[in-house]
């Protein structure tokens, strides 16, 4: 939760700035519109403090999500020898996962592209947390990784940052080439949905639509086989190679 903090600190620094002019605003406000305005922006901006932390909580620290019993439904039975692991420039699981599944042939990629990924809060990882050892750098829309040798690709809360639809298409069909038939594509990522508004506010805009994911994976080629939820807020989606 803290780094989640630390790398979107404008956004609670915003909100505390708000909060304290809106408390002077309703102790020291003259007209009775200005308290009643003053006195629902206290309310706003301690919801999002207190809310968007407590999420945050919740996903990144109590819940399975790198925990991994879930990866028992996501990759069920059989031998897997070829992983690749895809990120956007801040990895904060690869060297959990690769030591949970470490007999598995592992490819951990670093798709930042500051051109691309504009995000100031992706920057800011970048600076913090440089990539793991025996990280490589690809484009991503060109992997160095030969063609169907992989059995599975993960990208866990990383590949929104491909703000455009036909980047994200490009990524997928790098997956499908890369995968073995019928390997799969274990994607976990915020949607752009209720429960994630009533987290985040206006920051859900940040996230895609599951319909927008969905004809993405399509058009690369790709096709659904499973989806569940690992908290209210985070979806695992499961989207297999033919």
């Amino acid at each position: 939760m803290w780094t989640i903090a630390r790398l979107n600190w404008p956004f609670y620094m915003g909100a505390l700035l708000v909060l304290i002019a809106a408390v002077c605003g309703v102790m020291w406000g003259g007209a009775p519109l200005l308290k009643w305005a003053s006195a629902a922006a206290v309310i706003g901006s301690l919801y999002f403090l207190i809310v968007s932390l407590w999420v945050s909580h919740q996903v990144y620290d109590r819940s399975d999500l790198y925990h991994w019993a879930w990866l028992n439904r996501a990759l069920p039975g059989g031998e897997r020898d070829a992983m690749i692991f895809c990120h956007s420039g801040f990895d904060e699981a690869s060297q959990a996962l690769t030591e949970r599944l470490e007999h598995v042939d592992w490819v951990v990629l670093d798709h930042y592209d500051e051109a691309i990924m504009t995000e100031a809060s992706i920057r800011r990882a970048r600076r913090r947390f440089p990539p793991t050892a025996g990280t490589e750098r690809a484009p991503f829309d060109r992997w160095p990784v030969a063609a169907d040798s992989a059995d599975a690709v993960f990208g866990l809360l990383a590949i929104h940052e491909l703000r455009r639809e036909e980047d994200r298409i490009a990524w997928f069909a790098e997956s499908y080439r890369c995968l073995k038939p019928g390997g799969r594509v274990v994607l976990a990522e915020h949607t752009r949905d209720l429960a994630n508004l009533l987290a985040f506010g206006p920051g859900f805009l940040h996230f895609h639509s599951r319909a927008t994911w969905r004809r993405s994976w399509e058009k690369a080629g790709l096709h659904a086989t499973d989806e569940f939820q690992v908290t209210p807020w985070v979806r695992i989606f499961i989207i297999s190679k033919p």
